[in-house]
């Protein structure tokens, strides 16, 4: 079995997504898959509902980040294109009529497949996200882990 590792850096809707269907892929093609959530990655394992870390345990910039930061993994923005927001309503449109998946459709998947999917720890101490404002069934760790994980791994991807 070979093993395949991403670091998803970025929070736009479209690499997220990229970074989704070649992790789903892999899956699909009986490969060992980790995902390793950094900085504005992190918006995409973001609870649908909304819970938030109590504010009382944010500093005045961890606050900052987290209102700055989209809910959750269908409000990410597009890398281009985005028009204030109105970019990802288009494309999502389109990927509808096209029958593609939605990024929280391809995060489902994903689960389904058992993809590792890691928050880490050291991002969301900086950017003041809690575990309870994450998705449920995911790991947390820091880069050691994400390293150990890539020595193991035939392709390693950073978007």
């Amino acid at each position: 079995m070979a093993k395949k590792t991403i670091i998803v850096f970025s929070g736009d809707y479209d690499r997220v997504m990229a970074a989704f269907i070649i992790a789903n892929g892999a899956a699909a093609m009986d490969d060992e898959v980790t995902m390793f959530f950094t900085f504005w990655g992190l918006a995409a394992l973001r609870k649908t509902d909304g819970v938030a870390a109590p504010d009382a345990k944010k500093s005045g910039l961890q606050k900052a980040f987290s209102a700055m930061l989209p809910k959750n993994a269908e409000k990410l923005g597009l890398s281009k294109f985005n028009f204030g927001g109105a970019g990802r309503s288009m494309m999502k449109r389109v990927m509808k009529a096209e029958n593609v998946m939605t990024v929280a459709e391809l995060i489902e998947t994903a689960r389904e497949q058992d993809i590792k999917l890691i928050a880490c720890t050291m991002s969301m101490d900086v950017l003041g996200i809690g575990k309870e404002e994450l998705i449920d069934g995911i790991e947390y760790a820091g880069v050691a882990t994400y390293l150990g994980e890539a020595d193991e791994s035939n392709v390693n991807l950073f978007i």
